[in-house]
């Protein structure tokens, strides 16, 4: 009788709603957005003269409208950003939102509705479209993979390849592509890699089995997952009671042949070298995950428009 998983596979399916996220972080990440075009922030010497000098030639006083307007079809992120950046300009900017993140949009839809001083509209404007087409970018690749997975038990999955203080917004936009997260850091899941196994002299035999078993019982709250690359690993991590099986750069027979072995008695996950060429071949095989840092590290900015009404 097979032993019985501690973790079904529903256990790993988790998404971040805008919710999950740190609304200090990211006003943070707003304010350094700032001070880099008012301040020159990042410069090992700052300009002498400080401040937007292009609106400082507008009209005193004067208040405006404009909207953001799709170029191109996509599927939008980012809204929350938008009266995040307005306030940190001053109070008197407002954001009416016409669209949602995860509402995929076509070429002329309008994502919402800017007012209030012309100054500070002119000088959010970059810092809430640099947001927004990064995130709806992230989010339309990730639509891109999901939708090549349609009609197939595996589920997609992010990675940890995100750029520097931007994980928990980057891993929000690949949610709202309809993808499922993966661990956020080091802190919420045991994920023995390869260079993990080296270090403890466990690349095999008892030393791997013994390794992994350290792991499951020390670490009871938390899943252990790890990572092997060939097939000859495959049982001994099993045996070891680890709860996922990453499968790293097996090819499409190898990944069937170690779901027939694990045989329900861990989840299954691919990884390396994952594209939307190499993914239809995936999804019958029988895995529960297939994981790529694609959509986020080689998704384009998507054309938004701020257009003066």
């Amino acid at each position: 009788m097979k032993p019985h998983p501690r973790y079904s596979k529903e256990t790993f399916m988790a998404r971040l709603r805008w919710a999950d996220l740190d609304a200090d972080y990211l006003r943070q990440l707003v304010g350094l957005a700032k001070i880099e075009d008012l301040a020159g922030a990042g410069l090992a010497h700052r300009p002498e003269r400080l401040g937007d000098v292009t609106t400082a030639l507008m009209p005193e006083g004067a208040t405006g409208r404009a909207e953001l307007v799709a170029r191109e079809p996509l599927v939008v992120c980012g809204v929350g950003m938008v009266q995040m950046v307005l306030d940190s300009y001053g109070q008197n900017g407002h954001f009416e939102a016409r669209a949602e993140d995860g509402q995929p949009l076509h070429s002329g839809d309008v994502l919402g509705i800017l007012s209030g001083p012309s100054a500070l509209l002119l000088q959010a404007e970059r810092i809430l479209l640099n947001f927004l087409q990064h995130l709806s970018g992230i989010a339309t690749e990730t639509r891109l993979y999901t939708d090549a997975l349609r009609g197939s038990p595996s589920v997609l999955l992010d990675t940890r390849k995100t750029l520097p203080g931007y994980r928990v917004l980057q891993k929000y936009a690949f949610a709202c592509g309809d993808g499922y997260n993966h661990r956020i850091g080091l802190f919420d899941r045991v994920l023995l890699k390869d260079n993990h196994l080296a270090v403890a002299g466990a690349t095999g035999g008892n030393r791997l089995t013994e390794t992994i078993a350290l792991a499951v019982n020390t670490c009871e709250t938390l899943a252990v997952e790890v990572e092997v690359d060939a097939i000859e690993q495959v049982m001994p991590v099993v045996e070891a009671g680890a709860d996922i099986i990453m499968l790293d750069n097996f090819s499409p027979a190898e990944l069937a042949d170690a779901v027939k072995l694990i045989d329900g008695r861990a989840c299954t996950e691919a990884s390396g070298g994952i594209n939307l060429t190499t993914l239809p071949k995936l999804g019958d095989l029988g895995l529960d995950f297939i994981s790529t840092g694609a959509p986020i590290h080689q998704s384009t900015w998507k054309d938004i428009g701020l257009d003066w009404l």
